[in-house]
C-alpha cells in the first residue's frame, strides 16, 4: 500500500545471484483479443508486450489500427506484475514468454508474431530465441539484446520514489494523483516519465491507494533485464524475419552494436525514427505504417 509509514532505503543494486530455471509457474496474463469480420483466422496473430510500468492499455489503439489495416488477429497483454495480471515473487524474459507460450495453449494458438517494447522487446527477443518453431516474425521496439546504457542509479530513484510514497486515503483519485505527481517530482526530474508511471496509480475501496504494478518484486529483479545478453547466449540465432523500430533521441540501442545485434537476429532491419524511448507515442502514424509494411 502507498499510505504507510513504512520507508524504504535502497543501496545501490547489487548483482542479481537469481539464475535462469526452467522450472517456470506461467500465470494466466490479462488481454484484450482485436480482430473483426474480416479478420483472417489462418494467419499467426501478433501478440504485443508493453514495457517496464506498462499495460496492455498502451498498445489499445495501435492493436485496433493494426488488427483494421492487416486483418490479423492482434492480442495485447498485461505482463505478470503489471496491469491486471497476477503478481507472483520472479520477473524475468523466461517467465513471461512462458506466460505467452502459455496465452497460445489457452487460445489454442500454433504459432505468433511477436512485438515487444524495451521489457517487453526483451521478453519477446527471449520468446524467439527460445521457442522459434512457435514465432513466424518479431517486432523488437527501442531494446537491444546487448548491454542498456541507461544509468541503474536514475531507476533507483524512480523505485525508491514509487515505494516511498505515502498518498493520504482520504483523498479523492484526482487529487491523490496530483498530490503524487508532486512528490514524485522530488526524486524523478522527467515528468513525461512521472505521468507514465502514473498510470499505474489505483485506490482500493477502503480508500489506500497503490500501484497496480507489483513495485517490489520488479525491483528485485532488475538486474536480470541489464543481465539479459549473458541469459540468451547459448541459444541459436533467431533466422526468421525480425524489426526494430528505434527512437534516435533514445539511448537504449546504440547504433554502433547494430553488427553485433546481426548476430543474434540475421534476418533483421533497423528502422529510426525521429522519438524517443516512447516511439509508438511520439511517431504513432510512422510507427504503425512500418508495421503494417511489415506483417503484410
Amino acid at each position: 500500500m502507498l499510505y504507510s509509514g513504512r520507508r524504504f532505503i535502497f543501496p545501490l543494486i547489487q548483482k542479481c545471484t537469481r539464475q535462469y530455471s526452467e522450472n517456470v509457474a506461467p500465470v494466466k496474463m490479462a488481454y484484450n483479443l482485436f480482430e473483426g469480420a474480416n479478420t483472417d483466422m489462418s494467419r499467426p496473430p501478433l501478440v504485443i508486450m508493453h514495457g517496464l510500468f506498462g499495460s496492455k492499455q498502451n498498445w489499445r489503439a495501435v492493436g485496433k489500427a493494426l488488427q483494421a489495416k492487416t486483418n490479423r488477429r492482434v492480442i495485447t497483454v498485461d505482463a505478470r506484475n503489471h496491469g491486471d495480471s497476477p503478481h507472483t515473487a520472479e520477473h524475468s524474459s523466461m517467465h513471461m514468454a512462458a506466460d505467452i507460450v502459455h496465452l497460445m495453449q489457452q487460445l489454442d494458438i500454433n504459432k505468433i508474431s511477436v512485438m515487444g517494447h524495451s521489457m517487453g522487446g526483451r521478453t519477446m527477443m527471449y520468446m524467439a530465441l527460445k521457442y522459434p518453431h512457435l514465432v513466424e516474425s518479431g517486432v523488437i521496439v527501442d531494446i537491444s539484446p546487448l548491454t542498456l546504457p541507461r544509468d541503474f542509479y536514475e531507476m533507483e530513484q524512480i523505485f525508491g520514489a514509487m515505494m516511498n510514497l505515502r498518498v493520504p486515503p482520504e483523498m479523492a483519485m484526482a487529487d491523490g494523483r496530483k498530490y503524487a505527481e508532486v512528490e514524485m517530482k522530488k526524486a524523478v526530474a522527467s515528468k513525461e516519465t512521472i505521468d507514465f508511471i502514473l498510470l499505474n496509480l489505483r485506490k482500493n475501496p477502503d480508500g489506500t491507494f497503490k500501484w497496480a504494478a507489483n513495485v517490489e518484486t520488479l525491483y528485485n529483479h532488475l538486474r536480470l533485464f541489464s543481465d539479459f545478453e549473458s541469459h540468451i547466449a547459448g541459444l541459436e540465432p533467431y533466422k526468421g524475419r525480425t524489426m526494430f523500430i528505434c527512437g534516435n533521441k533514445s539511448n537504449f540501442v546504440d547504433p554502433k552494436s547494430w553488427p553485433q545485434i546481426q548476430k543474434i537476429f540475421p534476418n533483421s532491419d533497423i528502422h529510426w525514427l525521429d522519438a524517443g524511448h516512447l516511439v509508438h507515442f511520439e511517431q504513432p502514424a510512422k510507427f504503425v505504417e512500418l508495421l503494417v509494411n511489415f506483417l503484410k
